[in-house]
């Protein structure tokens, strides 16, 4: 992402060559209006318009983001209500399938906008418009759903991390790198960390109610050991992968189902290694940034699978007030604005822009790490679901399923794995959509568990 983010106070310029992107789905479930979707009422301001959006849910998050709106987005109040995807998803499909548009933006994952690309406007003059903005020209082709016209327009992204305080570094393995880790490796590391730490583990993943742990195992585990997500789910590959995470969890904390986010453990001192998303590790060396660091996943046998998630705003199609959202469009994605969200928010740009020096330590050092991850040799990019719609968080929970029944039930691995293909199936036979990478894609054709 950054090619030279590794000390604060470098010149940082974002790394253009892949994408990036961006995964939250957490946070309260809105309230519903009587036609089936989120309330869209909008602010108290006279003439705001309403953004309904799968991004910011956290409360500080959107509070912030709340605040970018209101001081760098000009010509009226834009009412900001994030949403589950599966509202999103319902709102828009309601709204425009009655013809009472009330959602003037949309701001979503690719997966949120796939299924719905003909309830949106076709936004190829305003892309053009913004030529100047210099998006990745693979991000902007993702952007260009079935039917060949621009759907969405690149927001932001961001991705998951590794965090270690430096007390952390003293067990590492002889040999090993921090920033270039296998798999077997880190379970060496929180091993031999924990038995020498008086039993205590110091390794921790999110793994709360409201924790993002089902994309370790869609985004970085499995495609790490099977190089793909479904179609190899039930693999003998995946039988390995899921046999690790047996061992690496009885090195892990178990506080871990408790914990939403791993700053404020990190915070804590809790734990002293953690993977998270990065605007949910970002808090952690704040305080203190020399006494941290941030590192690249590890790799596995089919390399280093990593986790892209893409997001962009777009507009439905009958919305209120389109040229006003339009505008809002041009102001997010204005090189200031976007370094706004950085700062504020940990989450990157997507357009050209030279990052300032005076960043937070924590932001420069993930962006450092997300580039690591990326220009990996043996990287593996994946996907998170896409064209699930409301079905997104049924296949999120098959691979939370698989985590309770495996390490924390201890069932045994084969029997777990066949089980939950099969309701895999039972879900993807229904929304009936191609796979997403690293499997296949092949347009027309099922995506299934082998």
């Amino acid at each position: 992402m950054a090619r030279h983010a590794g000390q604060p106070g470098a010149d940082l310029r974002l790394d253009r060559r892949r994408l990036l992107g961006l995964g939250l789905a957490a946070g309260a479930a809105p309230l519903l209006s009587a036609c089936g979707g989120a309330s869209t009422t909008g602010s108290d301001e006279e003439g705001s318009i309403t953004f309904l959006s799968t991004q910011f849910t956290p409360v500080e998050e959107r509070q912030r983001f709340e605040q970018i709106l209101r001081d760098r987005v000009s010509g009226g109040a834009v009412a900001y209500n994030p949403v589950e995807p599966n509202v999103f998803s319902s709102t828009i499909t309601s709204q425009v399938g009655a013809g009472r548009v009330e959602v003037s933006l949309a701001g979503g994952l690719h997966g949120d906008f796939a299924p719905h690309a003909d309830k949106f406007e076709n936004l190829d003059d305003l892309a053009g418009k913004l030529a100047d903005r210099k998006f990745p020209t693979d991000l902007a082709q993702l952007g260009k759903l079935p039917g060949g016209g621009t759907t969405y327009l690149p927001w932001m992204q961001a991705s998951y991390v590794l965090a270690v305080n430096k007390r952390a570094l003293q067990w590492l393995p002889s040999g090993a790198d921090v920033q270039n880790l296998t798999y077997d490796q880190l379970l060496t590391w929180v091993g031999d960390a924990r038995r020498a730490n008086g039993n205590k583990p110091v390794f921790g993943l999110p793994c709360g109610p409201k924790g993002l742990y089902h994309r370790f195992f869609q985004g970085y585990l499995l495609p790490s050991f099977t190089g793909g997500q479904i179609t190899t789910f039930r693999g003998p590959e995946a039988v390995q992968a899921w046999q690790y995470m047996v061992e690496l969890w009885a090195q892990t904390a178990p506080a871990s189902t408790n914990y939403d986010n791993m700053q404020e453990p990190l915070q804590r001192g809790e734990v002293l290694i953690a993977w998270d998303h990065v605007a949910r590790l970002v808090n952690a060396p704040a305080d203190k940034p020399d006494d941290w660091i941030m590192a690249p996943a590890p790799r596995g046998p089919k390399g280093l699978g990593y986790l892209l998630v893409v997001a962009g705003l777009a507009i439905p199609k009958g919305a209120p007030d389109a040229d006003r959202a339009r505008q809002v469009i041009e102001a997010l994605t204005t090189p200031d604005v976007q370094l706004e969200v950085l700062r504020r928010n940990a989450f990157f740009p997507v357009v050209e822009a030279a990052l300032p020096t005076d960043l937070p330590p924590a932001v420069a050092m993930e962006a450092e790490a997300v580039r690591r991850q990326q220009d990996a040799e043996g990287a593996v990019l994946a996907l998170p679901p896409v064209g699930l719609g409301g079905k997104d968080g049924e296949v999120s929970q098959i691979f939370k399923n698989c985590f309770k029944e495996i390490c924390l039930d201890r069932r045994p691995v084969r029997q777990v794995l066949d089980r939950q293909a099969q309701q895999l199936n039972t879900i993807l036979d229904e929304v009936k959509v191609p796979c997403w990478r690293p499997d296949p894609v092949a347009a027309g054709q099922t995506c299934r568990v082998q």
